[in-house]
Protein backbone atom coordinates (compact mmCIF):
# COMPACT_ATOMS: atom_id res chain seq x y z
CA UNK A 1 0.00 0.00 0.00
CA UNK A 2 1.16 3.79 -0.80
CA UNK A 3 2.60 5.26 2.49
CA UNK A 4 -0.28 7.87 3.08
CA UNK A 5 -2.64 4.56 3.93
CA UNK A 6 -0.29 3.45 6.72
CA UNK A 7 -0.55 4.08 10.48
CA UNK A 8 1.70 6.11 11.90
CA UNK A 9 3.90 4.33 14.21
CA UNK A 10 3.07 6.91 17.36
CA UNK A 11 -0.20 6.57 16.74
CA UNK A 12 -0.40 2.58 16.36
CA UNK A 13 -0.34 -0.59 19.08
CA UNK A 14 1.16 -3.46 18.47
CA UNK A 15 -0.83 -6.49 18.71
CA UNK A 16 0.93 -10.30 18.37
CA UNK A 17 -1.12 -12.56 15.26
CA UNK A 18 -2.21 -14.90 17.58
CA UNK A 19 -3.76 -12.58 20.01
CA UNK A 20 -5.51 -10.80 17.51
CA UNK A 21 -6.73 -13.97 15.55
CA UNK A 22 -8.28 -15.21 19.08
CA UNK A 23 -10.01 -12.06 20.37
CA UNK A 24 -11.44 -11.42 16.22
CA UNK A 25 -12.76 -15.01 16.42
CA UNK A 26 -14.18 -15.02 19.67
CA UNK A 27 -15.94 -11.40 18.75
CA UNK A 28 -17.52 -13.50 15.57
CA UNK A 29 -18.85 -15.97 17.88
CA UNK A 30 -20.05 -13.84 20.17
CA UNK A 31 -22.23 -11.86 17.16
CA UNK A 32 -23.75 -15.91 16.58
CA UNK A 33 -21.21 -17.59 13.95
CA UNK A 34 -20.42 -21.01 14.03
CA UNK A 35 -16.67 -21.85 15.94
CA UNK A 36 -15.32 -23.28 12.86
CA UNK A 37 -16.75 -20.09 10.42
CA UNK A 38 -15.31 -17.74 12.66
CA UNK A 39 -11.74 -19.06 13.04
CA UNK A 40 -11.64 -18.85 9.46
CA UNK A 41 -13.27 -15.33 8.93
CA UNK A 42 -10.68 -14.57 11.72
CA UNK A 43 -7.91 -15.96 9.67
CA UNK A 44 -8.50 -14.32 6.58
CA UNK A 45 -8.23 -10.97 8.27
CA UNK A 46 -5.41 -11.39 10.55
CA UNK A 47 -3.65 -12.41 7.30
CA UNK A 48 -4.42 -9.44 5.45
CA UNK A 49 -2.89 -7.04 8.53
CA UNK A 50 -0.27 -9.91 8.54
CA UNK A 51 0.96 -8.84 4.96
CA UNK A 52 0.28 -5.53 5.23
CA UNK A 53 -3.35 -5.23 3.32
CA UNK A 54 -4.79 -2.91 6.25
CA UNK A 55 -7.98 -1.73 4.26
CA UNK A 56 -8.92 -5.60 4.35
CA UNK A 57 -7.80 -6.38 7.87
CA UNK A 58 -9.55 -6.01 11.13
CA UNK A 59 -8.62 -2.05 10.86
CA UNK A 60 -11.94 -1.52 8.84
CA UNK A 61 -13.56 -5.05 8.16
CA UNK A 62 -14.25 -6.51 11.52
CA UNK A 63 -16.57 -3.73 12.77
CA UNK A 64 -18.57 -3.52 9.42
CA UNK A 65 -18.79 -7.00 9.91
CA UNK A 66 -20.72 -7.14 13.41
CA UNK A 67 -22.61 -4.32 12.42
CA UNK A 68 -24.09 -6.01 8.75
CA UNK A 69 -24.66 -9.16 11.22
CA UNK A 70 -26.23 -7.05 13.54
CA UNK A 71 -28.82 -5.06 11.23
CA UNK A 72 -29.47 -8.65 9.40
CA UNK A 73 -27.75 -7.72 6.17
CA UNK A 74 -25.65 -10.62 6.85
CA UNK A 75 -26.61 -13.65 7.85
CA UNK A 76 -24.27 -15.04 10.61
CA UNK A 77 -25.47 -18.84 9.94
CA UNK A 78 -26.35 -18.57 6.03
CA UNK A 79 -27.27 -22.13 4.68
CA UNK A 80 -25.59 -21.48 1.82
CA UNK A 81 -25.69 -24.25 -1.03
CA UNK A 82 -24.55 -25.59 -4.49
CA UNK A 83 -27.31 -25.05 -7.10
CA UNK A 84 -25.27 -26.02 -10.31
CA UNK A 85 -22.29 -28.39 -10.50
CA UNK A 86 -20.28 -30.10 -13.25
CA UNK A 87 -17.17 -31.95 -12.86
CA UNK A 88 -15.13 -28.58 -13.46
CA UNK A 89 -17.41 -26.17 -12.23
CA UNK A 90 -20.00 -25.46 -9.65
CA UNK A 91 -21.98 -22.52 -8.40
CA UNK A 92 -23.00 -21.46 -4.83
CA UNK A 93 -26.07 -19.39 -3.14
CA UNK A 94 -24.12 -17.79 -0.29
CA UNK A 95 -27.88 -16.99 1.12
CA UNK A 96 -25.82 -13.55 2.40
CA UNK A 97 -23.53 -15.45 4.47
CA UNK A 98 -19.70 -13.92 4.37
CA UNK A 99 -17.54 -14.39 1.66
CA UNK A 100 -14.29 -14.62 3.91
CA UNK A 101 -16.21 -17.87 5.03
CA UNK A 102 -17.52 -19.18 2.05
CA UNK A 103 -14.88 -18.07 -0.52
CA UNK A 104 -12.40 -20.80 1.08
CA UNK A 105 -14.85 -23.57 1.04
CA UNK A 106 -15.69 -22.62 -2.71
CA UNK A 107 -11.63 -22.65 -3.61
CA UNK A 108 -11.49 -26.14 -1.81
CA UNK A 109 -14.22 -26.79 -3.85
CA UNK A 110 -12.36 -25.60 -7.06
CA UNK A 111 -9.55 -27.48 -5.88
CA UNK A 112 -10.45 -30.94 -5.51
CA UNK A 113 -12.23 -30.62 -9.11
CA UNK A 114 -8.66 -29.39 -10.13
CA UNK A 115 -7.06 -32.29 -9.09
CA UNK A 116 -9.50 -34.74 -11.31
CA UNK A 117 -9.78 -32.75 -14.60
CA UNK A 118 -7.05 -29.84 -14.58
CA UNK A 119 -8.72 -26.73 -13.47
CA UNK A 120 -11.65 -25.92 -11.08
CA UNK A 121 -14.04 -23.02 -11.16
CA UNK A 122 -16.40 -22.25 -8.94
CA UNK A 123 -18.97 -19.01 -9.03
CA UNK A 124 -20.58 -17.59 -5.92
CA UNK A 125 -23.56 -15.17 -6.06
CA UNK A 126 -25.98 -13.89 -3.35
CA UNK A 127 -23.25 -13.51 -1.06
CA UNK A 128 -21.22 -10.85 1.19
CA UNK A 129 -17.51 -9.31 1.24
CA UNK A 130 -14.87 -11.91 0.62
CA UNK A 131 -11.99 -9.80 2.43
CA UNK A 132 -8.82 -10.11 0.73
CA UNK A 133 -9.22 -11.75 -2.00
CA UNK A 134 -5.66 -12.91 -2.76
CA UNK A 135 -6.23 -15.03 0.58
CA UNK A 136 -8.79 -17.11 -1.23
CA UNK A 137 -6.35 -17.38 -4.34
CA UNK A 138 -3.49 -18.25 -2.32
CA UNK A 139 -5.32 -21.38 -1.07
CA UNK A 140 -4.29 -23.10 -4.83
CA UNK A 141 -0.18 -22.57 -3.55
CA UNK A 142 0.30 -25.62 -1.55
CA UNK A 143 -1.21 -27.86 -3.95
CA UNK A 144 0.77 -26.83 -6.73
CA UNK A 145 -1.77 -24.42 -8.28
CA UNK A 146 -2.47 -21.24 -9.64
CA UNK A 147 -5.08 -19.34 -7.59
CA UNK A 148 -7.65 -17.13 -9.13
CA UNK A 149 -10.47 -14.86 -7.06
CA UNK A 150 -12.72 -12.02 -8.32
CA UNK A 151 -15.21 -10.26 -6.27
CA UNK A 152 -17.83 -8.19 -8.23
CA UNK A 153 -19.47 -5.73 -5.64
CA UNK A 154 -22.11 -2.86 -5.60
CA UNK A 155 -21.82 0.27 -7.48
CA UNK A 156 -19.21 2.53 -6.22
CA UNK A 157 -17.09 3.15 -9.72
CA UNK A 158 -17.68 5.27 -12.64
CA UNK A 159 -17.62 3.68 -15.79
CA UNK A 160 -15.29 5.89 -18.30
CA UNK A 161 -17.27 9.39 -18.79
CA UNK A 162 -20.00 8.55 -16.64
CA UNK A 163 -21.28 10.71 -14.04
CA UNK A 164 -23.27 7.27 -12.01
CA UNK A 165 -21.78 4.65 -10.57
CA UNK A 166 -22.36 1.45 -12.40
CA UNK A 167 -19.32 -1.01 -11.37
CA UNK A 168 -17.53 -2.28 -8.20
CA UNK A 169 -14.19 -1.74 -7.43
CA UNK A 170 -14.19 -4.94 -8.42
CA UNK A 171 -11.07 -6.87 -7.18
CA UNK A 172 -9.05 -9.23 -8.92
CA UNK A 173 -6.42 -11.68 -7.69
CA UNK A 174 -3.86 -14.54 -9.16
CA UNK A 175 -1.40 -16.39 -6.91
CA UNK A 176 1.13 -19.04 -8.48
CA UNK A 177 3.80 -20.71 -6.81
CA UNK A 178 7.80 -20.39 -6.79
CA UNK A 179 10.29 -23.36 -5.13
CA UNK A 180 12.56 -20.74 -3.21
CA UNK A 181 11.30 -17.56 -4.36
CA UNK A 182 8.28 -15.84 -2.81
CA UNK A 183 5.34 -16.51 -4.39
CA UNK A 184 3.59 -14.29 -7.46
CA UNK A 185 0.76 -12.48 -5.71
CA UNK A 186 -1.45 -9.88 -7.59
CA UNK A 187 -4.03 -8.51 -6.01
CA UNK A 188 -5.58 -5.11 -7.30
CA UNK A 189 -8.68 -3.21 -7.41
CA UNK A 190 -10.03 -2.31 -10.56
CA UNK A 191 -10.86 0.86 -9.59
CA UNK A 192 -7.90 3.69 -9.09
CA UNK A 193 -8.16 3.05 -4.97
CA UNK A 194 -9.91 0.06 -3.40
CA UNK A 195 -12.78 2.28 -1.40
CA UNK A 196 -11.20 0.92 2.02
CA UNK A 197 -7.97 2.33 1.49
CA UNK A 198 -9.83 5.58 1.93
CA UNK A 199 -11.17 4.76 4.85
CA UNK A 200 -7.82 4.34 6.38
CA UNK A 201 -7.00 8.16 4.93
CA UNK A 202 -10.20 9.72 6.97
CA UNK A 203 -9.18 7.78 9.91
CA UNK A 204 -5.81 8.96 9.73
CA UNK A 205 -6.73 12.29 8.41
CA UNK A 206 -3.66 11.98 5.72
CA UNK A 207 -4.71 13.93 1.70
CA UNK A 208 -5.92 12.07 -1.04
CA UNK A 209 -3.79 12.73 -4.13
CA UNK A 210 -5.22 14.51 -7.52
CA UNK A 211 -6.95 12.53 -9.78
CA UNK A 212 -7.81 9.60 -7.72
CA UNK A 213 -11.86 10.88 -7.32
CA UNK A 214 -14.34 12.47 -8.58
CA UNK A 215 -17.24 14.76 -7.01
CA UNK A 216 -20.66 13.62 -6.98
CA UNK A 217 -21.23 14.85 -10.54
CA UNK A 218 -18.53 13.19 -11.99
CA UNK A 219 -15.88 15.78 -12.08
CA UNK A 220 -12.31 14.67 -11.34
CA UNK A 221 -11.13 15.94 -8.53
CA UNK A 222 -7.39 16.87 -9.21
CA UNK A 223 -6.09 18.85 -6.55
CA UNK A 224 -4.59 16.95 -3.76
CA UNK A 225 -7.05 17.38 -0.31
CA UNK A 226 -9.11 15.26 2.43
CA UNK A 227 -11.03 12.99 1.25
CA UNK A 228 -14.18 14.95 0.56
CA UNK A 229 -18.27 14.35 2.08
CA UNK A 230 -18.81 13.53 -1.67
CA UNK A 231 -17.03 11.49 -3.84
CA UNK A 232 -16.84 8.92 -6.34
CA UNK A 233 -14.26 6.28 -7.53
CA UNK A 234 -12.53 6.30 -11.09
CA UNK A 235 -11.93 2.94 -12.58
CA UNK A 236 -7.90 2.55 -13.37
CA UNK A 237 -6.18 5.25 -15.48
CA UNK A 238 -8.81 7.93 -14.52
CA UNK A 239 -9.00 9.74 -17.55
CA UNK A 240 -9.66 7.71 -20.86
CA UNK A 241 -6.33 9.58 -22.44
CA UNK A 242 -4.83 7.54 -19.39
CA UNK A 243 -6.85 4.24 -20.03
CA UNK A 244 -10.01 4.31 -17.95
CA UNK A 245 -11.04 2.19 -20.70
CA UNK A 246 -8.92 -0.67 -19.49
CA UNK A 247 -9.81 -0.56 -16.16
CA UNK A 248 -13.39 -0.03 -16.95
CA UNK A 249 -13.99 -3.13 -18.99
CA UNK A 250 -11.62 -5.06 -17.06
CA UNK A 251 -14.06 -4.44 -14.46
CA UNK A 252 -17.17 -5.58 -16.06
CA UNK A 253 -15.55 -8.85 -16.90
CA UNK A 254 -15.22 -9.47 -13.60
CA UNK A 255 -18.93 -8.60 -13.25
CA UNK A 256 -19.63 -10.94 -16.39
CA UNK A 257 -17.62 -13.87 -14.25
CA UNK A 258 -18.77 -13.20 -10.76
CA UNK A 259 -22.30 -12.43 -11.49
CA UNK A 260 -23.47 -13.47 -15.04
CA UNK A 261 -22.11 -16.62 -14.67
CA UNK A 262 -23.70 -17.17 -11.40
CA UNK A 263 -26.81 -15.63 -12.67
CA UNK A 264 -27.10 -13.12 -10.56
CA UNK A 265 -27.47 -9.42 -11.84
CA UNK A 266 -24.34 -7.25 -11.43
CA UNK A 267 -24.94 -5.09 -8.30
CA UNK A 268 -24.63 -1.76 -10.49
CA UNK A 269 -28.34 -2.19 -11.74
CA UNK A 270 -29.67 -3.89 -8.68
CA UNK A 271 -29.24 -1.60 -6.42
CA UNK A 272 -26.07 -1.86 -2.69
CA UNK A 273 -27.37 -5.71 -2.51
CA UNK A 274 -25.24 -8.57 -2.41
CA UNK A 275 -21.35 -9.19 -3.85
CA UNK A 276 -20.92 -12.19 -6.16
CA UNK A 277 -17.56 -13.95 -6.43
CA UNK A 278 -15.32 -16.41 -8.60
CA UNK A 279 -12.68 -18.12 -7.50
CA UNK A 280 -10.85 -20.73 -9.64
CA UNK A 281 -7.93 -23.73 -9.66
CA UNK A 282 -5.26 -24.26 -12.06
CA UNK A 283 -3.44 -27.45 -11.42
CA UNK A 284 -0.01 -27.33 -13.39
CA UNK A 285 0.67 -30.79 -13.38
CA UNK A 286 -2.37 -31.14 -15.75
CA UNK A 287 -0.10 -28.09 -17.65
CA UNK A 288 3.37 -28.84 -17.14
CA UNK A 289 6.12 -30.46 -14.96
CA UNK A 290 5.65 -28.86 -11.78
CA UNK A 291 8.98 -28.39 -10.81
CA UNK A 292 10.46 -26.83 -13.78
CA UNK A 293 7.28 -24.56 -13.25
CA UNK A 294 8.40 -23.96 -9.85
CA UNK A 295 12.15 -23.27 -11.01
CA UNK A 296 11.22 -21.08 -13.82
CA UNK A 297 9.02 -18.58 -11.77
CA UNK A 298 12.09 -18.27 -9.53
CA UNK A 299 14.28 -17.71 -12.72
CA UNK A 300 11.48 -15.07 -13.40
CA UNK A 301 10.86 -13.20 -10.03
CA UNK A 302 14.57 -12.67 -9.73
CA UNK A 303 15.59 -11.23 -13.14
CA UNK A 304 12.74 -8.95 -12.90
CA UNK A 305 13.73 -7.98 -9.40
CA UNK A 306 17.16 -7.48 -10.84
CA UNK A 307 15.78 -4.87 -13.43
CA UNK A 308 18.04 -1.92 -12.55
CA UNK A 309 15.14 1.46 -10.86
CA UNK A 310 15.12 4.36 -12.78
CA UNK A 311 16.45 7.15 -11.57
CA UNK A 312 15.68 8.28 -7.86
CA UNK A 313 13.74 5.19 -7.25
CA UNK A 314 15.27 1.94 -4.44
CA UNK A 315 14.40 -0.71 -6.43
CA UNK A 316 11.62 -2.86 -8.92
CA UNK A 317 9.16 -5.24 -7.00
CA UNK A 318 7.79 -8.20 -8.05
CA UNK A 319 3.45 -8.90 -6.81
CA UNK A 320 3.77 -10.11 -3.54
CA UNK A 321 7.31 -9.52 -2.42
CA UNK A 322 6.20 -6.61 -0.24
CA UNK A 323 3.71 -8.71 1.19
CA UNK A 324 6.25 -11.41 2.32
CA UNK A 325 8.47 -8.86 3.74
CA UNK A 326 5.82 -7.17 5.61
CA UNK A 327 4.89 -10.95 6.58
CA UNK A 328 8.27 -11.06 7.93
CA UNK A 329 8.31 -7.82 9.95
CA UNK A 330 4.71 -7.78 11.18
CA UNK A 331 4.98 -11.29 12.50
CA UNK A 332 7.98 -10.72 14.51
CA UNK A 333 6.98 -6.90 15.93
CA UNK A 334 2.97 -7.28 15.59
CA UNK A 335 0.11 -5.80 13.86
CA UNK A 336 -0.17 -1.87 14.04
CA UNK A 337 -3.39 -0.99 14.58
CA UNK A 338 -4.33 2.35 14.69
CA UNK A 339 -5.36 3.00 18.41
CA UNK A 340 -8.99 4.52 17.68
CA UNK A 341 -9.34 0.87 15.90
CA UNK A 342 -8.49 -0.75 19.27
CA UNK A 343 -10.34 1.45 21.87
CA UNK A 344 -13.63 0.01 19.59
CA UNK A 345 -11.87 -3.29 20.00
CA UNK A 346 -11.77 -2.88 23.98
CA UNK A 347 -15.26 -2.08 23.84
CA UNK A 348 -16.57 -5.19 21.92
CA UNK A 349 -14.52 -6.86 23.77
CA UNK A 350 -15.91 -5.64 26.77
CA UNK A 351 -19.38 -6.20 25.71
CA UNK A 352 -19.19 -9.52 24.61
CA UNK A 353 -16.91 -10.20 27.54
CA UNK A 354 -14.02 -11.28 25.47
CA UNK A 355 -10.89 -10.99 27.30
CA UNK A 356 -8.33 -8.66 26.59
CA UNK A 357 -5.11 -9.48 24.42
CA UNK A 358 -2.74 -6.49 24.78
Amino acid sequence: MLPIFRVQEEDAVRIRPDDLRLVVQAVFEGVGVEPDDAKLGADVLVTADVRGVDSHGVSNMLRNYVQRIRDGVVKAQPDWKVIAEQPSTATIDCDTGLGIMIAPKAMAMAIEKAKQTGMGAVTMRNANHSGMISYHAMLALPHDMIGMAMTAAGPQVLPTHGAVPRVGTNPIAVAAPAKHMHPFVFDIATSIVAANKLQLAKRLGTPIPGNFLADKDGRILSEPGLLPAEYQLLTMGGTRELGSHKGFGLSMTIDIMCSILAGAVPSGFSGRGPANHFVAAYNIAAFTDVEEFKERMDWYLAEMEATPPAPGQERVMTPGQEEAEMEVERNAHGIPLHREVVAWLDEICAELAIPRRW
